[in-house]
């Protein structure tokens, strides 16, 4: 089938910033480090939070009467397992198995709006998984429609999921559209034949073309591509091949992710060759050119690696100062509180993160007992509040308002974060971020390193992670 081309090559010339990437640079900053979808990160959870803890947060959530919800809702069966993937996923081709479980969701989706009487429209909601159009069409009908009774949308809500394009029908994008659903991301990672078969997931451009093009028509916006650079076999001649049939399909948004190579917590990236993936000289080389390529388009840079159309929703909501960062990504409708459902799913309540049960048998078993499942979580301190909007900044905008931190929060910028800054220091020496008066922002080369200027105002990395033998996060390049 013939692929549309919609994008249009600006001719501009945008700098191909990986070029100014030293071997020495990278070998200073190659480190482990999180990617701040929260602070404290989910590494810092712990028992000590609970479902006690939640339903008290839940109703001081409900005294907030009208403001609007976020949901995210954890679908987490998928027929086979993608070698890449670092979601907690449940893998099954027996779908009678994964029958019961969408009983279970609906059911937590009834404890929630008893805990909130007052407060029930969203302005978010998100189908993640695993692979959400696991489900059929008259299945995620009957589950969506019992949530959309208890939580109803507000004007202008989101309602957005996450399709693998090998097991998305046009029948799924149908019933979803008649839903009221309007977003949709569509996991690709790379178009290369034997990359694909190197993760285990072989999808051809034509089936992804398709999809896209019905989504389109069905009224979706804001349609994304999912790509991760750093995978096996990968080259910078076969991404750019990759990078340029997605600017073909004439998508409203790209996020191109960093593989996180973690075989001591996902076992299953074992199967993965070490030796087939790329050095860090030539994963940053990988990222470079999708940049490249997506700036020459007409696309903006949306945090630190995602790309939108300049009249997509996210790059407005960046020049309007209203991007927001969480466990789903980039957003662009405030949801002050964020529940999350199903197994796994990861909440955001009056200042605590909550997450749910893992296994799905304890799962079931607290459903079953009219209890909400949370199983750990961490209440933020003052400290974490006012650190995690400086990282939020950062990663949303690459540059932080210190005067704004300031006036919010009560403090003095300079001398809170005296140590902080000058660790900051260090990286302004090597080019990668400017300290201005009232105002810190990363280099194009700093963009790269992103993650490792946020570190430097986390306390937790610093005072805890840093001394620790054995990793907990994915390496920064």
């Amino acid at each position: 089938m013939s692929i549309p081309r919609r994008a249009l090559d600006t001719g501009e010339d945008v700098r191909p910033v990986g070029r100014e990437v030293t071997a020495e640079l990278l070998a200073r900053h190659d480190r482990p480090g999180p990617r701040y979808t929260s602070y404290p990160t989910a590494v810092e959870f712990h028992e000590g939070v609970g479902t006690g803890d939640y339903i008290e947060r839940l109703a001081a959530a409900d005294r907030l009467g009208d403001a609007p919800l976020s949901l995210y809702m954890h679908l987490p069966f998928c027929e086979q397992r993608c070698l890449f993937c670092g979601c907690h996923v449940i893998i099954t081709r027996h779908r009678d198995v994964a029958e019961p479980y969408l009983e279970l969701v609906k059911r937590e989706v009834e404890l929630l709006a008893e805990r909130l009487p007052n407060r029930r429209r969203f302005a978010q909601l998100h189908l993640g998984g695993g692979t959400p159009t696991y489900f059929s069409p008259a299945q995620l009908t009957d589950l969506l429609g019992h949530t959309l009774q208890h939580f109803p949308p507000a004007p202008g809500a989101e309602l957005a999921l996450e399709a693998d394009p090998r097991v998305t029908t046009t029948g799924h994008i149908d019933a979803l559209a008649e839903l009221g659903f309007n977003r949709i991301s569509f996991g690709v990672q790379d178009f290369t034949p034997e990359v694909q078969e190197s993760i285990n997931r072989v999808q051809s451009l034509e089936q992804t073309a398709a999809l896209v093009e019905h989504a389109r028509r069905r009224g979706f916006r804001g349609i994304n591509v999912d790509l991760i650079y750093g995978l096996p076999l990968q080259t910078p001649e076969s991404f750019e091949r990759t990078i340029n049939s997605v600017i073909e399909l004439g998508v409203d948004r790209a996020a191109v992710y960093s593989f996180a190579f973690v075989p001591w917590v996902r076992g299953h990236q074992k199967k993965i060759e070490e030796d087939q993936l790329p050095d860090a000289r030539t994963k940053v080389a990988l990222f470079a050119i999708a940049r490249e390529r997506f700036l020459r388009a007409g696309y903006e840079p949306i945090g630190m690696d995602h790309f939108a159309r300049p009249d997509d929703e996210l790059a407005l909501a960046k020049h309007d100062g209203r991007l927001r960062r969480n466990f789903q990504g980039y957003a662009v409708i405030p949801g002050d509180d964020v529940l999350g459902i199903g197994i796994s799913a990861i909440g955001d309540v009056r200042g605590a993160y909550v997450q749910n049960e893992k296994k799905l048998s304890t799962y079931e078993e607290r459903i079953r007992a009219g209890e909400l499942p949370v199983m750990r979580g961490v209440a933020r301190s003052a400290d974490d509040e006012v650190r995690r909007a400086v990282i939020h900044e950062l990663m949303c905008n690459f540059r932080v308002d210190t005067a704004d931190i300031s006036r919010r929060f009560g403090v003095d910028f300079a001398s809170y974060f005296a140590h902080d800054l000058a660790l900051l220091a260090g990286h302004e020496r090597e080019g990668l971020v400017k300290l201005g008066h009232g105002r810190i922002e990363a280099t194009p080369v700093g963009e790269l390193f992103v993650r490792n200027l946020a570190m430097c105002f986390d306390r937790y990395q610093r005072e805890k992670h840093d001394a620790e033998s054995r990793p907990v996060f994915s390496r920064t390049v």
